[in-house]
């Protein structure tokens, strides 16, 4: 096959076509060479969607601490949380810690 007879093929002529040419040349540099590709908005957005969901998380953590400080403004809640987070007791009293061994 000579040139001549290539040039004449409808293909050729539609992808040498220099417009269609520089179309695709600069969709390739806007999809994947720029600054501000598709790629890197795709990953902009992925991290956008993880930020959202550990926001989510850190303001369901917070409605639940805010419940537990609400629940130790009561006296009698505020002891037993001592009681059991901090092993506080009260005068002339004694507090037996009992560990249970693991068994292997």
């Amino acid at each position: 096959m000579k040139l001549r007879e290539l040039r004449n093929r409808k293909w050729f002529r539609v992808a040498s076509n220099k417009y269609l040419l520089v179309l695709v040349a600069f969709l390739f540099w806007m999809l994947f060479l720029d600054s501000n590709s598709w790629l890197i908005h795709h990953e902009l957005n992925s991290e956008i969607d993880a930020l959202e969901k550990n926001k989510q998380y850190y303001l369901n953590e917070i409605s639940k601490d805010k419940a537990v400080i609400d629940k130790l403004s009561d006296s009698l809640e505020l002891e037993k949380f001592a009681r059991n987070e901090y092993y506080m007791k009260r005068e002339n009293e004694e507090i037996f810690i009992i560990e249970y061994q693991e068994e292997e």
